[in-house]
């Protein structure tokens, strides 16, 4: 792509970027509070999910490997790419003391329901909302999976921030029904305002996505995404983008490592895994809705994607 090719034709357009943000999936797979008092470092292990780190008070510095040290203050935002331990510094009022590193995993614990990581034993100066997520479309396609570099965004109270994360941690923490959807909601509308960030600001850190940063590419897996029991083919897929077969196949597959049919049926299978666990609805039914016309190659599929029969999945669900 030519250097000289105007900002707004690189960028995927907002009704497109509006139907993806949509329809991806939420999970939030733990959160914790982060504690650290003067003179102390955190060290926590990296994840093999991307983090999502907050401050809620205080100031300090976070060491991520293989990146820039980030300065911290009330209303920092971070996502880190998985596999990236980091360590949460707030350094001594005095020039030229080392921090005390803590490991964060021989220091966590429960009390009154809350996991904690705490570096220190004096009041802390920092506290940090730091936990890790899914944000998927499909059994396999991570919006996050292929994050290089943390994403850095400065927010303020009236963004509201601290509230969803707040609340995302208590319905966590409670372990009422309905508590996983709940807190993936939450968390969900932390994401949309980082995606409403990154549209005003220079930041553009959405372009560092596979399949966000080819906006041709983008548009065929929206409607893939939308309507995954449509007749796809890669000649209509490659209309939808504006490209030939053979430029559509190879820029497909560089974005997403993996050819379109293959990200077809890993969407159509998110489809027939909700029809699954949502009601009774006959197997012939669930296998049309996901675009199948034969139950037996739905089936073959549908194990390939999850490990287990339709029928079996369906059983072994929550709730059915």
């Amino acid at each position: 792509m030519s250097s000289s090719t105007p900002l707004s034709s690189r960028r995927l357009s907002s009704a497109h970027l509006d139907e993806l943000i949509a329809l991806l999936e939420i999970r939030v797979l733990g959160l914790s509070e982060c504690l650290v008092s003067e003179g102390f470092m955190l060290d926590l292990d990296g994840n093999d999910a991307p983090g999502i780190h907050y401050i809620l008070s205080g100031a300090g510095l976070l060491h991520i490997e293989g990146a820039d040290t980030v300065p911290l203050s009330p209303h920092t935002l971070l996502i880190v790419p998985p596999h990236h331990p980091l360590k949460l510094e707030v350094p001594a009022n005095r020039a030229g003391i080392a921090p005390t590193v803590v490991t964060g995993r021989e220091h966590k614990h429960a009390a009154d329901s809350i996991n904690r990581f705490r570096a220190g034993t004096t009041e802390p100066m920092t506290v940090m909302i730091c936990g890790y997520f899914n944000a998927a479309f499909g059994a396999s396609i991570n919006l996050f999976e292929t994050l290089s570099a943390p994403i850095v965004e400065q927010f303020d109270p009236s963004d509201r921030l601290d509230v969803y994360l707040r609340t995302a941690f208590d319905e966590l923490m409670a372990q009422e029904i309905g508590a996983g959807a709940m807190s993936g909601a939450l968390l969900k509308q932390v994401i949309v305002a980082l995606v409403r960030r990154s549209l005003k600001t220079s930041a553009l850190w959405m372009e560092r996505f596979a399949l966000l940063g080819d906006p041709q590419i983008a548009r065929a897996f929206a409607d893939m995404t939308a309507r995954p029991a449509a007749p796809h083919t890669v000649e209509s897929l490659a209309r939808i983008s504006s490209l030939s077969r053979s430029a559509f196949m190879a820029r497909f597959s560089a974005a997403f490592g993996q050819t379109p049919m293959q990200v077809l049926r890993d969407l159509r299978m998110r489809q027939a895994a909700a029809n699954l666990r949502a009601g009774d609805l006959a197997l012939d039914q669930v296998a049309r809705n996901a675009g199948y016309a034969s139950r037996g190659a739905f089936m073959r599929a549908f194990r390939e994607i999850y490990g287990t029969g339709p029928a079996e999945y369906r059983a072994a669900s929550p709730g059915t």
